[in-house]
């Protein structure tokens, strides 16, 4: 049976002033896939966080040693998408929030939970929403999150750009990616992007 997860109590228009959200929920191409469906959203751009300029590359980082994590960065227009629907999304269908340092099978510090905070709004706000949703229990766990501010964002190689799109017959997409994206079209398809073309 699927998880109802609630939207936040409340949203707050000075965390969409940026626009942009970045956010970390295992490998970059799965949590890409799934933001790319979203309307509203106008780029999705997958690449590292959270360690140094030089360890950011996908060799380095998937060795699980360099601090950073695979994430993505979402722009999105904030006259129709919110911060508050992109964590909602983040917690019902990129991911399993209470898995530390891990997601399924991909096992390390580089697929860790987290959401990267462009300023003060975005971090209460998402210490706000994680603590509504504990407190209502809405997981069997303790959810395990981080939340940080961001300090640099790193796009990743070219060729992890796009990458579900442009590999849908790849075996890790078929069985990964593919069920976020079929779990975003089931439980919000109101928010669709192709739902929402005139």
């Amino acid at each position: 049976m699927a998880l109802t997860i609630p939207a936040p109590d409340r949203e707050d228009a000075a965390a969409d002033t940026p626009g942009v959200a970045v956010l970390a929920a295992g490998c970059f191409w799965c949590v890409e896939a799934v933001y790319l469906g979203l309307a509203g959203v106008t780029r999705v751009v997958s690449g590292y966080t959270g360690g140094a300029a030089e360890t950011a590359n996908y060799r380095a980082v998937c060795t699980g040693t360099t601090g950073h994590a695979e994430a993505v960065e979402i722009h999105y227009d904030p006259a129709l998408l919110s911060f508050g629907r992109l964590l909602q999304v983040f917690f019902a269908v990129a991911h399993d929030p209470t898995q530390h340092d891990r997601q399924g099978n991909d096992v390390g510090t580089q697929y860790r939970s987290a959401i990267f905070t462009l300023n003060d709004a975005q971090t209460v706000l998402a210490r706000d929403y994680v603590a509504q949703l504990d407190q209502a229990k809405v997981f069997a766990g303790p959810i395990a999150t981080e939340i940080t501010p961001l300090t640099h964002f790193y796009p990743a190689e070219d060729d992890h750009q796009d990458y579900a799109r442009q590999h849908p017959n790849q075996p890790y997409i078929c069985a990964v990616a593919l069920p976020k994206v079929e779990k975003l079209r089931t439980r919000f398809p109101q928010w669709l992007r192709e739902n929402q073309r005139r």
